[in-house]
């Protein structure tokens, strides 16, 4: 019965060691999706800043057709002084002049405030790209050393469940089944675990001293009370 306990022990240290390795592999996805949330807030931080700067480019081109629409204009109203018969309409005409001129000012005024705000922008837009640049080569790194982790735990799995195979040959079919439904129905991959101080590890729960001192005898296979987890003796 010493032999089947052994077996038992050693065939749950190897399937935590498996266990552990499946849960890493699983959460690879996730520590992807973890790191890639960064280059997705710099992207659309950039495309943000990218969308501000085509604003201000179009207003910036609207400004500088008005300007050469209102420049061309004066240069047309300017042409038709001659052509004007009174002093009256000399004088409508100058001020419709002096008017389109102080709107030119004003547009002026305008394309160089926009002026200023693209390089401005443009100037965000950069510091964004190499925002952006940098965790790409953040995560390009860390999905290489991601991948090769993999790699490895993938290997080490394969040889762990081929000694797991040879391991569970050497067990009744009947304990092993016993083992395998508790192992699923622990919750947390364990079947077999310590007694120790009268207490089951599994489930810390106390275990009555009689049934506690035939488990510190190691003779036969014995199960929690509480969880049914199989128990064996270990002091201290």
């Amino acid at each position: 019965m010493k032999d089947i306990q052994k077996l038992l022990i050693d065939l749950q240290q190897k399937d935590s060691l498996i266990l552990e390795k499946l849960r890493f592999i699983d959460k690879a996805p996730m520590r992807i999706f973890e790191v890639d949330e960064p280059l997705k807030q710099a992207k659309l931080e950039l495309e943000n800043v990218r969308k501000k700067n085509e604003i201000a480019s179009r207003k910036k081109r609207e400004k500088e057709t008005a300007l050469l629409d209102a420049q061309e204009k004066i240069r047309k109203m300017k042409a038709r002084v001659s052509d004007l018969k009174t002093n009256k309409e000399y004088q409508a005409y100058q001020k419709e002049i002096e008017a389109s001129e102080k709107e030119i000012f004003t547009i002026e005024d305008q394309v160089l405030e926009l002026m200023e705000e693209i390089d401005a922008v443009s100037k965000e837009q950069k510091e964004k790209e190499t925002s952006v640049n940098a965790e790409i080569e953040k995560i390009n790194a860390f999905k290489k050393e991601l991948n090769a982790e993999m790699a490895e735990q993938g290997k080490e799995l394969a040889a762990l469940k081929e000694e797991r195979t040879v391991m569970v040959a050497r067990i009744d079919p009947e304990v092993y089944k016993t083992y395998m439904t508790l192992l699923r129905d622990s919750g947390d991959g364990v079947a077999v675990t310590t007694a120790r101080n009268e207490l089951c590890w599994g489930c810390n729960m106390n275990i009555p001293p009689q049934l506690y001192a035939e488990i510190m005898k190691n003779e036969e296979i014995i199960q929690c009370p509480q969880c049914r987890r199989i128990l064996f003796a270990s002091e201290g």
